[in-house]
C-alpha cells in the first residue's frame, strides 16, 4: 500500500449510545485489511478511549485514522474546553467527569493513560477555551 488509506468519522457528542461507534468500525475496516488482532486491539482500544472522552468532556468532535505501510495514525479533535493540566489528567484514575457520567460507569479516569498505553506515542494540542487534538500512533 504506497497511499495512506484515510478514514474520517463525526463523533456525537450528544449521544453515549453512538459513542464507540468510530472505533468499532475502524477495528472492522483494519480486518478486512489483514491487520494482525494486537494491531486491531490496540488502535480499538485507543481510539474508543479518545471517542468516550470527547463525548463527556467536549460535546463531540472528530475522528481521522491514518493506515500507512509502517504505521497507524490517529487524531481526535474537538473544540471543547480544553485540559488546564495535561500532566494530571495523564495520572490514572484522575477525572474531571460530572457525577452523572460516572453513575453510567464512565469517567474513571483511564481514558488518556490507556490511550498511551496502547499506542506507541501519543501527542496532545490542547487550548483552554479552544479545544484538544490527540495524535496516536501504532507501529506496524
Amino acid at each position: 500500500m504506497s497511499e495512506a488509506v484515510k478514514f474520517h468519522f463525526d463523533v456525537d457528542g450528544s449521544d453515549f449510545s453512538s459513542a464507540g461507534a468510530a472505533s468499532v468500525m475502524v477495528k472492522k475496516k483494519l480486518r478486512q485489511l489483514g491487520y494482525p488482532p494486537e494491531v486491531i486491539r490496540k488502535v480499538s482500544i485507543a481510539m474508543y478511549e479518545g471517542e468516550i472522552n470527547m463525548v463527556i468532556h467536549a460535546n463531540g468532535g472528530t475522528a481521522d485514522v491514518e493506515v500507512y505501510d509502517d504505521e497507524i495514525v490517529i487524531i481526535l479533535s474537538d473544540t471543547g474546553p480544553g485540559i488546564p493540566d495535561v500532566g494530571l489528567a495523564m495520572q490514572e484514575g484522575y477525572s474531571t467527569a460530572r457525577e452523572n457520567i460516572r453513575t453510567l460507569g464512565f469517567g474513571a479516569g483511564m481514558g488518556l493513560p490507556n490511550m498511551k498505553k496502547y499506542t506507541d506515542s501519543m501527542e496532545i494540542d490542547t487550548k483552554i477555551g479552544e479545544g484538544t487534538t490527540i495524535t496516536m500512533r501504532v507501529a506496524l
